[in-house]
Parts: C-alpha cells; structure tokens; sequence
C-alpha cells in the first residue's frame, strides 16, 4: 500500500511542477536557455518513470495478496 500512496504523491508533485514550468502571457519559461534547462527536463521525466513504476509496484503487491 505504501508504494502506491508514494507513486500517487510523486505524480502529483511532478505534473504540478511541470504545469509550473510551463510558459503563461507569451513568455518562456524561466529555465529556458540556461545550463539547467536540459536538466529540468531529465528530473521531469524522471519523476513520471518514478511515480509510475511505484503505482505498478503497489498495484502488483496489492493483486497479489
């Protein structure tokens, strides 16, 4: 149960820092061309493999019990 609960927390924290980071009022957004801005994109994604593979993980330990 604890793995769901944390994928579901760590999807939640991850799409609403991407909805965060999105451009609003016609501007980009605030780590567009800097040096972070490949690494922005590699935590984002990061954070949906994560989130994903612990609601799988606590799906499988539920079915299987």
């Amino acid at each position: 149960m604890l793995p769901l609960a944390a994928g579901a927390v760590v999807l939640i924290i991850t799409v609403a820092l991407f909805w965060s980071a999105l451009p609003r009022g016609g501007r980009k957004y605030r780590f567009a061309d800097t040096a972070w801005e490949p690494y922005i994109g590699v935590a984002l994604t990061a954070g949906i493999a994560l989130g994903f593979a612990l609601l799988l993980t606590g799906i499988f330990d539920l079915a299987g019990s």
